[in-house]
């Protein structure tokens, strides 16, 4: 008897939240809808602040690898002016 108890029990509340569920859901879009949209728009804002925060930041590691590479360059070009200058100076080749 206890298990067409449960039975019954069971039955009930899967259609008292069949026909509750549409009810309190059509009674809260009104409310929902508003929300939802603003968090909606609070995500899009969010994710372009984050998207602009990227660009930016790639950009300055851009500019500092640029930098660095002048940089380097610029003293690979000084040891070769040295080499050069020791040549002419001592009458060898160096490699």
């Amino acid at each position: 008897m206890a298990r067409s108890d449960d039975l019954l029990k069971g039955v009930s509340i899967g259609l008292g939240a069949a026909v509750l569920v549409p009810l309190v859901v059509s009674a809260l879009a009104p409310v929902l809808k508003p929300l939802a949209r603003s968090a909606l728009r609070a995500g899009v804002l969010v994710y372009e602040k984050g998207r602009e925060a990227f660009e930016t930041f790639g950009e300055t590691v851009e500019d500092v690898v640029a930098e660095v590479r002048e940089e380097l360059l610029e003293a690979h070009e000084a040891d070769d002016l040295a080499d050069d200058l020791e040549d002419e100076v001592t009458g060898q080749e160096h490699e």
